[in-house]
């Protein structure tokens, strides 16, 4: 069993007992979670597509931690003018298991 969940405009395919990296959220870690935008669930051969969503199908989660992805070097130059400035980016993300997904 499988399902296409949207959270916070990215589209996941999750399974049961799967760890899956989110944009950051609100929530504490070991906090519980649940996402209703399934956008397709699959069950035992039975494909159920969304109009835009699975009506009455939901995922439960279980907030793991929250980390911080691998560093990204913005530099900036201009030739010839003596310009240049170096920043480094680390965007956050959820830890997120997968509990159960509900029809």
């Amino acid at each position: 069993m499988y399902a296409i969940v949207e959270i916070a405009g990215k589209q996941f395919k999750v399974t049961k007992d799967l760890y899956i990296y989110t944009p950051k959220m609100d929530q504490e870690a070991g906090s519980s979670v649940s996402f209703d935008k399934i956008l397709l669930l699959q069950n035992d051969q039975d494909i159920q597509v969304g109009d835009p969503t699975v009506a009455g199908a939901k995922i439960e989660g279980k907030v793991i931690e929250h980390v911080k992805g691998d560093k990204i070097i913005v530099f900036k130059r201009k030739r010839r003018k003596g310009y240049k400035t170096k920043q480094g980016h680390r965007q956050g993300y959820t830890k997120v298991l997968i509990q159960n997904i509900l029809r």
